[in-house]
């Protein structure tokens, strides 16, 4: 198995949950160009030149979610997800699509309405600047507020997103949480950061690391 990497935060997660499992694996990095999008040598293993992405043999897997079910399902022989039909498990299932669909879209507003403050031509500047401010004041801000304060208040129910034992889930929920406290710290209560804590001191993690090379929402970045 490898996986394919453009040096992007994302590709953490995957690494990770290999280095967990213990599978072997070489990662082929794909650097962006200036214009920050990925080259077109990506785009021959996926066509939409995604990252993070696998290849396993014939099977070529794009998508964090899907790319963690997969590994789980053919590797993990049990490891990192709880027993089918159980509360945890329907835990574990809603917390790693949540990751990606309710958790990430206020961050993501986030940084694409920084990027037009930062970049809008000087002329136009101080309209982008007061529409941006005003969608984060009035949307952005109460989004990350309400999902963040569930996200806490889950986590004094339980260790974990999926129980009292680390999954695939805590996997997964990692890079909205890592993000979160990079952007928009304010916002993290602190069982939230007592959690990101421990998945951030995992040996598996920081091998990952190690491995991934520089990550910016890593720990002491």
């Amino acid at each position: 198995m490898w996986s394919a990497s453009l040096k992007y935060p994302l590709d953490q997660r995957i690494l990770w949950l290999l280095e967990e499992l213990e599978i072997p694996y070489e990662i082929k990095i794909y650097e962006r160009g200036p214009d920050m999008r990925a080259p077109k040598e990506l785009e021959a293993v996926h066509p939409l030149g995604k990252s993070p992405v696998i290849t396993d043999g014939p099977i070529t897997i794009a998508e964090s979610g899907a790319i963690i079910e997969y590994i789980i399902s053919k590797y993990g022989n049990g490891r990192l997800k709880p027993a089918s039909g159980t509360e945890d498990q329907l835990q574990y299932t809603y917390w790693l699509h949540f990751a990606e669909g309710s958790a990430m879209s206020p961050l993501l507003l986030t940084l694409i309405f920084d990027n037009i403050k930062k970049n809008s031509p000087f002329f136009i500047r101080p309209i982008a600047n007061g529409i941006a401010s005003s969608v984060d004041n009035k949307f952005i801000q109460q989004e990350l507020t309400k999902i963040f304060g569930y996200i806490e208040s889950e986590l004094t129910k339980r260790e974990y997103f999926a129980g009292n034992e680390f999954s695939a889930a805590d996997i997964q929920m990692s890079f909205p949480i890592e993000a979160a406290s990079s952007r928009a710290a304010q916002y993290l209560g602190p069982n939230t950061k007592k959690l990101l804590d421990k998945l951030q001191g995992r040996p598996a993690y920081l091998r990952a690391l190690e491995k991934g090379g520089p990550y910016k929402y890593g720990p002491n970045t």
